[in-house]
């Protein structure tokens, strides 16, 4: 017994090294399938929202936890699961994070009340912080040659740009055939594949254990991300600057962020060595991927209203409109190790923002009537350019981070995510409704409350027009959907100033790919591993 114990703990030994075999394109495939699952959930319910309003019938406020549980326990949660996995072991932390995902998405289709359902999206937010880390700290370790890890990782961005764009078309294929529950239940039989198969395939790895996790360090940086993304979120749903729900959060979360940081500049072992931030290839990766994320989320929420709105199609004639985008981002995902290895980091970065610039402003030519061919070069300019940018900027990143902290530079490139799309919804938003909203208050004939009323948004100037009827209800209507147009055009125009600002600080990026050697260390064949687990 002793002995295939030895033998087994080996092999984990082994696994836990840089692996260069054959073995870890299979290892790719397994993080790349956790990271689809995460992706798809965190869109899919985008449209099951009418039906769970109907069967449920949450108030406004519980509908609003519904939508946003998920995405602001992930964001909160990602640096304490990214550090803890560099203490304890990523792998043990993914396989947790498989087997909490499938027990809450299972809660969550058999939900009989709001509250129940607000849970469940919490707990799968708890899942999501625990996985997304983990991919790619596991991702870092088990591709040490440069090389390959940025053509991994190119296919890591591609299966997450797939993610986002299939969450709401599977979605509505399953809100047609069945209850709004399938759209989580269908994660239970692939958690169920994905554990055993994880277990048996991935390797652990650690940071160096040099010291006792930070308990109370990781508690004041989830609180403090909390607060932050939540008032950022109360922003971007239209909140007032000064209110109390607001404020009060933003103003907490970064008090605790500013002692987070400082308490972390003090340890003898921090949490997440602040040290890295000194590095200009990686301070400046993680400022590229706000930028891009703050200039480009808003406005895709913004380009989905102005394609069913304005020019009337229907969801899933939005979905089509823009699947070039998401096609162009896988496209630029698997091509991107190539670039990158031909141009280095700093070129492609700055040219990613740069054509990304240029797509917005090429978008700049809509109007009231339908272009096609505009949209779809301008799509497909934008994903190819957005997603050289992120993975440019990712893989700096990563690649520039001690492996020891791999899952704390993952989560600190997760969490730039997360804020700069929750930033740039609230600033966008912002902007398209100080350039939306004047040009509502001249239309004559319609009540001043009912201007008002109609300046909170495209879709409710519908309402009040329809509501209104005869020649004010067209002259309102007519003039929401010429001021929406504006609103767009001049968001565009701010879109492209933050890209263009994007570019410029891509320049303190290296010049040139710098590929590290490393030393080939084999990873064992999935049967050796279950022979030697059987055995022991």
């Amino acid at each position: 017994m002793s002995q295939t114990t030895t033998a087994a703990a080996a092999l984990r030994r082994r696994a836990a090294g840089a692996g260069t075999g054959a073995n870890r394109w299979v290892v790719l495939v397994v993080l790349c399938v956790s990271l689809l699952l995460v992706a798809v959930d965190a869109t899919v319910l985008h449209v099951a929202v009418p039906a769970v309003t109907e069967d449920l019938r949450p108030g406004a406020m519980e509908l609003l936890w519904i939508v946003d549980t998920y995405p602001l326990v992930c964001a909160s949660l990602l640096i304490l699961f990214g550090t803890l996995g560099d203490k304890v072991g990523r792998r043990r932390i993914l396989l947790l994070g498989y087997t909490l995902f499938g027990v809450a998405s299972g809660l969550a289709a058999l939900a009989q009340d709001a509250q129940v359902l607000i849970l469940a999206r919490a707990l799968l937010g708890v899942g999501g912080a625990m996985i997304m880390p983990a991919t790619l700290s596991i991702l870092r370790q088990v591709f040490p040659d440069r090389r390959e890890r940025a053509l991994a990782i190119g296919i890591w961005s591609a299966v997450a740009a797939v993610g986002a764009a299939v969450g709401p078309l599977l979605g509505g294929f399953l809100l047609e055939h069945f209850w709004w529950g399938s759209v989580f239940l269908v994660n239970i039989p692939l958690m169920l594949v994905s554990l055993p198969v994880g277990r048996l395939l991935l390797p652990e790895s650690k940071g160096a254990d040099d010291g006792p996790w930070d308990v109370v360090g990781a508690l004041m940086a989830a609180a403090g991300l909390f607060g932050v993304v939540l008032g950022v979120k109360r922003l971007g749903g239209g909140e007032p600057a000064g209110s109390v729900s607001t404020v009060v959060p933003l103003v907490v979360g970064a008090v605790l962020l500013v002692l987070f940081v400082r308490r972390q500049r003090r340890r003898t072992h921090p949490l997440v060595d602040l040290r890295m931030f000194a590095r200009p290839a990686f301070s400046t990766s993680v400022g590229c991927i706000v930028l891009a994320m703050l200039a480009l989320v808003g406005l895709e929420l913004i380009a989905a209203q102005y394609l069913q709105l304005v020019l009337g199609l229907s969801p899933l004639q939005t979905g089509l409109r823009l699947l070039p985008l998401t096609v162009a981002a896988m496209a630029s995902g698997l091509a991107g190790a190539r670039l990158l290895r031909r141009f280095g980091p700093r070129r492609m970065v700055c040219f990613g923002f740069c054509l990304t610039a240029a797509a917005v402003v090429t978008l700049t030519a809509m109007g009231g009537d339908d272009n096609a061919g505009l949209l779809l070069v301008g799509f497909l300019l934008l994903g190819f350019g957005l997603e050289m940018t992120l993975f440019g900027a990712y893989e700096s990143m990563l690649s520039e981070a001690p492996s020891a902290q791999a899952g704390g530079a993952a989560a600190v490139g997760e969490t730039s995510y997360q804020l700069g799309a929750g930033i740039g919804i609230a600033l966008l938003g912002s902007v398209m409704n100080a350039a939306y909203t004047p040009g509502l208050a001249g239309v004559s004939g319609v009540p001043a409350s009912d201007r008002v009323a109609a300046g909170h948004s495209l879709g409710e100037a519908y309402e009040v027009a329809g509501r209104l009827g005869g020649s004010a209800g067209a002259a309102l209507r007519r003039a929401a959907r010429d001021s929406f147009v504006h609103g767009l055009h001049v968001t565009l125009f701010v879109s492209a100033g933050l890209l263009l600002l994007g570019a410029v600080l891509a320049l303190r990026l290296p010049r040139v790919m710098q590929c590290e050697s490393a030393a080939a260390v084999e990873l064992p064949a999935p049967r050796e591993v279950a022979e030697s687990r059987v055995s022991a």
